[in-house]
């Protein structure tokens, strides 16, 4: 059975937090890493709770953590937890299988996007409740990108104008994001690209600056920081 929230609601947020986090350091699942005291998982899924349209959170876990995050969870709000895979892709097909066929928006959230504020799910959600197969959060390109080759040489400058760094939670009509890992199709590094290969338009929308990922140490310090100021 699937826990639910607002039951009027027309989105699942499924949050893929199987990953091990690597580049964050020494330690458990990177989901499970401390932000002020409570793990990246808690804070990202009491506020993708916080959004009015969302009837069901789905969580894929590390699967010997599965009752653990369970009980995490359940002070935070109800939530339905399965076991995530080796790969991204893995857990956020686990996590799609039980999403009831009436839930019409899918969004995929990282954890790791701890501070994202309900207002961007907000957003994401009416876009597709729009007509929107396919949308991601994003902002604009502010550093100077170059194109580099061999022995580092510049091989050019890159026109930043036509450039967006890409953030989460991104949205799709439940038919297109089921289809896309239906297809089997190679492994990306998010499930916009998945669809984007399978020939569907991806359209932006503003993304939020506190929808920042926490990958590197030096990002839980600033996180931490933009704790204090929200």
């Amino acid at each position: 059975m699937t826990a639910q929230l607002n039951a009027r609601g027309d989105v699942a947020v499924l949050v893929p937090a199987a990953g091990a986090g690597l580049r964050l350091g020494p330690g458990g699942p990177k989901a499970l890493r401390l932000l002020s005291g409570e793990p990246l998982l808690v804070h990202a899924v009491r506020r993708v709770a916080a959004a009015p349209s969302v009837r069901l959170i789905v969580v894929a876990a590390p699967a010997a953590e599965v009752e653990a995050v369970r009980a995490l969870l359940a002070p935070v709000a109800p939530v339905t937890v399965v076991a995530g895979g080796a790969e991204r892709q893995h857990s956020v097909a686990a996590a799609l299988a039980i999403v009831p066929a009436d839930v019409g928006i899918v969004l995929v959230h990282d954890a790791a996007r701890a501070l994202t504020p309900p207002e961007l799910v907000e957003s994401v959600a009416a876009a597709v409740r729009a007509g929107h197969p396919a949308v991601i959060p994003a902002l604009p390109v502010v550093d100077t990108i170059k194109e580099v080759g061999p022995a580092e040489v510049v091989l050019g400058t890159v026109d930043r104008s036509l450039l967006r760094s890409v953030q989460t939670p991104q949205g799709f009509r439940h038919d297109v994001l089921a289809a896309a890992h239906a297809a089997g199709l190679e492994a990306h590094t998010d499930d916009a690209g998945m669809v984007e290969k399978a020939g569907v338009p991806v359209t932006c929308v503003p993304g939020s600056e506190l929808a920042l990922k926490i990958t590197r140490p030096l990002d839980l310090v600033i996180a931490e920081a933009l704790l204090h100021v929200t």
